[in-house]
Protein backbone atom coordinates (compact mmCIF):
# COMPACT_ATOMS: atom_id res chain seq x y z
CA UNK A 1 0.00 0.00 0.00
CA UNK A 2 1.03 3.49 -0.94
CA UNK A 3 2.19 4.88 2.12
CA UNK A 4 0.73 8.27 1.81
CA UNK A 5 -2.47 6.81 1.57
CA UNK A 6 -4.59 6.67 4.97
CA UNK A 7 -5.24 3.48 6.39
CA UNK A 8 -9.52 2.34 6.13
CA UNK A 9 -10.93 3.33 9.42
CA UNK A 10 -12.51 0.88 12.05
CA UNK A 11 -15.87 0.57 12.68
CA UNK A 12 -16.76 2.35 9.42
CA UNK A 13 -19.37 1.36 6.63
CA UNK A 14 -17.67 1.89 3.40
CA UNK A 15 -20.39 2.68 0.35
CA UNK A 16 -18.19 1.70 -2.77
CA UNK A 17 -19.69 2.84 -6.25
CA UNK A 18 -19.00 -0.18 -9.06
CA UNK A 19 -19.13 -0.27 -12.66
CA UNK A 20 -22.74 0.31 -14.58
CA UNK A 21 -21.34 -1.73 -17.24
CA UNK A 22 -17.43 -0.74 -18.28
CA UNK A 23 -15.50 -2.40 -15.58
CA UNK A 24 -12.64 0.24 -16.58
CA UNK A 25 -15.02 2.92 -14.57
CA UNK A 26 -14.00 1.56 -11.36
CA UNK A 27 -11.58 3.63 -9.19
CA UNK A 28 -8.62 3.33 -7.57
CA UNK A 29 -9.83 4.35 -4.41
CA UNK A 30 -12.83 1.80 -4.75
CA UNK A 31 -10.43 -0.72 -5.71
CA UNK A 32 -8.25 -0.11 -2.33
CA UNK A 33 -11.40 -0.24 -0.16
CA UNK A 34 -12.07 -3.45 -1.14
CA UNK A 35 -8.59 -5.20 -0.96
CA UNK A 36 -8.51 -3.40 2.51
CA UNK A 37 -11.76 -4.00 3.80
CA UNK A 38 -13.02 -6.99 6.37
CA UNK A 39 -16.11 -7.94 4.84
CA UNK A 40 -17.99 -7.13 1.44
CA UNK A 41 -21.83 -6.80 1.69
CA UNK A 42 -22.86 -7.60 -1.40
CA UNK A 43 -26.34 -7.47 -3.16
CA UNK A 44 -25.82 -10.02 -5.48
CA UNK A 45 -23.26 -12.10 -3.82
CA UNK A 46 -22.55 -14.64 -7.65
CA UNK A 47 -22.45 -10.92 -9.04
CA UNK A 48 -20.18 -9.07 -7.13
CA UNK A 49 -17.72 -12.05 -6.64
CA UNK A 50 -17.20 -11.81 -10.36
CA UNK A 51 -15.99 -8.72 -10.00
CA UNK A 52 -13.85 -9.17 -7.23
CA UNK A 53 -12.15 -12.17 -9.37
CA UNK A 54 -11.73 -10.00 -12.18
CA UNK A 55 -9.56 -7.46 -10.18
CA UNK A 56 -7.64 -9.79 -8.22
CA UNK A 57 -9.57 -9.35 -5.25
CA UNK A 58 -10.64 -12.46 -2.64
CA UNK A 59 -12.52 -11.39 0.60
CA UNK A 60 -15.53 -13.12 2.29
CA UNK A 61 -18.69 -12.17 0.60
CA UNK A 62 -22.27 -11.24 2.92
CA UNK A 63 -25.40 -11.11 1.00
CA UNK A 64 -27.55 -8.16 1.48
CA UNK A 65 -30.33 -7.39 -0.51
CA UNK A 66 -33.92 -6.13 -0.33
CA UNK A 67 -35.77 -9.06 1.28
CA UNK A 68 -33.13 -9.66 4.36
CA UNK A 69 -32.26 -6.02 4.67
CA UNK A 70 -33.81 -5.82 8.28
CA UNK A 71 -31.15 -9.12 9.46
CA UNK A 72 -28.66 -8.44 7.27
CA UNK A 73 -28.41 -4.75 8.76
CA UNK A 74 -28.59 -6.10 12.28
CA UNK A 75 -25.29 -8.15 11.31
CA UNK A 76 -23.51 -5.45 9.78
CA UNK A 77 -23.85 -2.83 12.61
CA UNK A 78 -22.50 -6.00 14.98
CA UNK A 79 -19.66 -5.95 12.78
CA UNK A 80 -19.14 -2.35 13.02
CA UNK A 81 -19.67 -2.75 16.58
CA UNK A 82 -16.29 -5.12 16.52
CA UNK A 83 -14.11 -2.40 14.64
CA UNK A 84 -14.53 -4.21 10.85
CA UNK A 85 -14.69 -2.63 8.15
CA UNK A 86 -17.49 -3.43 5.71
CA UNK A 87 -17.68 -2.48 2.22
CA UNK A 88 -21.34 -2.00 0.85
CA UNK A 89 -21.86 -2.85 -3.62
CA UNK A 90 -24.64 -3.18 -5.10
CA UNK A 91 -24.74 -4.76 -8.32
CA UNK A 92 -24.01 -1.71 -10.44
CA UNK A 93 -23.26 2.12 -9.89
CA UNK A 94 -23.80 3.60 -6.25
CA UNK A 95 -25.10 1.54 -3.07
CA UNK A 96 -28.94 3.44 -1.95
CA UNK A 97 -29.87 4.69 -5.69
CA UNK A 98 -32.73 2.41 -6.52
CA UNK A 99 -30.89 -0.06 -4.66
CA UNK A 100 -30.35 -1.62 -0.93
CA UNK A 101 -28.42 0.35 1.17
CA UNK A 102 -30.54 3.27 2.65
CA UNK A 103 -31.63 1.09 5.45
CA UNK A 104 -27.88 0.54 7.00
CA UNK A 105 -27.00 3.55 6.33
CA UNK A 106 -29.93 5.03 8.48
CA UNK A 107 -29.13 2.13 10.95
CA UNK A 108 -25.17 2.93 10.83
CA UNK A 109 -26.05 6.58 11.15
CA UNK A 110 -28.12 5.80 14.47
CA UNK A 111 -25.85 3.57 15.85
CA UNK A 112 -23.02 6.60 15.51
CA UNK A 113 -21.18 4.66 13.24
CA UNK A 114 -18.97 6.28 10.21
CA UNK A 115 -20.65 6.15 6.95
CA UNK A 116 -17.99 7.03 3.91
CA UNK A 117 -19.22 6.95 0.33
CA UNK A 118 -17.04 6.02 -2.04
CA UNK A 119 -17.80 8.01 -5.78
CA UNK A 120 -17.71 6.36 -8.94
CA UNK A 121 -20.51 5.09 -11.29
CA UNK A 122 -23.98 6.17 -11.54
CA UNK A 123 -26.36 5.48 -14.32
CA UNK A 124 -28.29 8.45 -13.18
CA UNK A 125 -25.73 11.11 -13.36
CA UNK A 126 -24.35 9.15 -16.79
CA UNK A 127 -27.80 10.00 -18.30
CA UNK A 128 -28.28 12.67 -17.07
CA UNK A 129 -25.37 14.67 -18.56
CA UNK A 130 -25.47 13.29 -21.56
CA UNK A 131 -28.87 13.81 -22.84
CA UNK A 132 -28.75 17.46 -23.55
CA UNK A 133 -31.75 18.28 -21.56
CA UNK A 134 -30.98 21.12 -18.66
CA UNK A 135 -29.03 20.16 -15.78
CA UNK A 136 -29.00 22.92 -12.87
CA UNK A 137 -32.05 21.08 -11.49
CA UNK A 138 -33.62 17.86 -12.05
CA UNK A 139 -35.93 15.58 -9.70
CA UNK A 140 -34.89 11.91 -9.84
CA UNK A 141 -38.20 9.71 -9.27
CA UNK A 142 -35.88 6.08 -9.74
CA UNK A 143 -38.21 3.48 -10.54
CA UNK A 144 -42.01 4.22 -11.64
CA UNK A 145 -44.68 1.89 -9.26
CA UNK A 146 -45.53 -1.44 -11.32
CA UNK A 147 -49.50 -0.96 -10.65
CA UNK A 148 -50.83 1.19 -13.78
CA UNK A 149 -52.78 3.12 -11.80
CA UNK A 150 -50.06 4.25 -9.36
CA UNK A 151 -47.54 4.64 -12.42
CA UNK A 152 -50.40 6.95 -13.67
CA UNK A 153 -50.76 9.14 -10.29
CA UNK A 154 -47.23 9.42 -9.91
CA UNK A 155 -47.08 10.56 -13.07
CA UNK A 156 -49.71 13.12 -12.43
CA UNK A 157 -48.02 14.17 -9.50
CA UNK A 158 -45.30 15.59 -11.38
CA UNK A 159 -46.61 17.53 -13.46
CA UNK A 160 -45.32 20.58 -12.26
CA UNK A 161 -41.56 19.65 -11.84
CA UNK A 162 -39.94 22.52 -13.69
CA UNK A 163 -36.51 20.20 -13.32
CA UNK A 164 -35.89 17.49 -16.00
CA UNK A 165 -37.20 14.19 -14.64
CA UNK A 166 -34.84 11.24 -14.54
CA UNK A 167 -36.56 7.61 -14.13
CA UNK A 168 -34.95 4.16 -14.24
CA UNK A 169 -36.91 1.49 -16.40
CA UNK A 170 -36.08 -2.22 -17.51
CA UNK A 171 -36.52 -3.26 -21.07
CA UNK A 172 -39.71 -5.33 -20.39
CA UNK A 173 -41.51 -1.94 -19.03
CA UNK A 174 -40.00 0.87 -21.24
CA UNK A 175 -42.69 1.01 -24.07
CA UNK A 176 -45.88 0.58 -21.54
CA UNK A 177 -44.07 3.84 -20.45
CA UNK A 178 -43.74 5.26 -23.48
CA UNK A 179 -47.24 5.53 -23.84
CA UNK A 180 -48.02 6.64 -20.29
CA UNK A 181 -45.45 9.67 -20.98
CA UNK A 182 -47.59 10.43 -24.35
CA UNK A 183 -50.36 10.55 -22.39
CA UNK A 184 -49.10 12.60 -19.33
CA UNK A 185 -46.49 14.68 -21.05
CA UNK A 186 -47.33 14.26 -25.27
CA UNK A 187 -45.41 17.63 -25.88
CA UNK A 188 -42.14 17.30 -23.80
CA UNK A 189 -38.55 16.24 -24.60
CA UNK A 190 -37.56 12.95 -23.78
CA UNK A 191 -34.20 10.82 -24.00
CA UNK A 192 -33.90 7.32 -23.98
CA UNK A 193 -30.35 6.81 -22.15
CA UNK A 194 -29.96 2.68 -22.97
CA UNK A 195 -27.06 0.59 -22.23
CA UNK A 196 -24.85 3.15 -20.91
CA UNK A 197 -21.30 2.74 -20.63
CA UNK A 198 -21.55 -0.28 -22.46
CA UNK A 199 -20.78 -1.38 -26.57
CA UNK A 200 -24.14 -0.30 -27.47
CA UNK A 201 -24.57 2.09 -25.79
CA UNK A 202 -27.52 4.82 -27.25
CA UNK A 203 -29.36 8.08 -26.50
CA UNK A 204 -32.80 7.98 -28.49
CA UNK A 205 -34.05 11.53 -28.20
CA UNK A 206 -37.90 13.05 -29.40
CA UNK A 207 -40.90 13.54 -27.99
CA UNK A 208 -43.03 10.34 -26.83
CA UNK A 209 -45.26 9.28 -29.94
CA UNK A 210 -42.20 9.50 -31.81
CA UNK A 211 -39.91 7.14 -29.95
CA UNK A 212 -43.02 5.14 -29.93
CA UNK A 213 -42.89 4.95 -33.19
CA UNK A 214 -39.15 3.93 -32.50
CA UNK A 215 -39.82 0.86 -30.49
CA UNK A 216 -42.28 -0.93 -32.36
CA UNK A 217 -40.43 -1.08 -35.22
CA UNK A 218 -36.83 -2.42 -33.09
CA UNK A 219 -36.58 -4.55 -30.10
CA UNK A 220 -34.89 -2.30 -27.14
CA UNK A 221 -32.86 -4.18 -24.80
CA UNK A 222 -30.74 -3.17 -21.66
CA UNK A 223 -31.56 -1.16 -18.94
CA UNK A 224 -32.89 2.68 -19.30
CA UNK A 225 -32.59 5.73 -17.60
CA UNK A 226 -35.61 7.96 -19.12
CA UNK A 227 -35.15 11.74 -18.55
CA UNK A 228 -37.90 14.08 -19.33
CA UNK A 229 -37.98 17.59 -19.57
CA UNK A 230 -39.44 20.02 -17.03
CA UNK A 231 -42.93 21.81 -16.70
CA UNK A 232 -42.00 25.64 -18.33
CA UNK A 233 -42.68 28.34 -16.09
Amino acid sequence: MNAELPPLTASTLYLVATPIGNLEDITLRALRVLRECDVVAAEDTRHSGQLLKHFGISKPLLSYFQFNEAKRSEEIIERLRRGEKVALVTDAGSPGISDPGERVVKAAIAASFRVEAIPGACALVAGLTASGLPTEEFHFAGFLPHKSGQRRNKLESLKTVVGTMVFYESPYRIEKLLGELNEAFPERDVVLARELTKKFEEFLRGKPAQLLEIAAKRSLKGEFVVLVGGATT
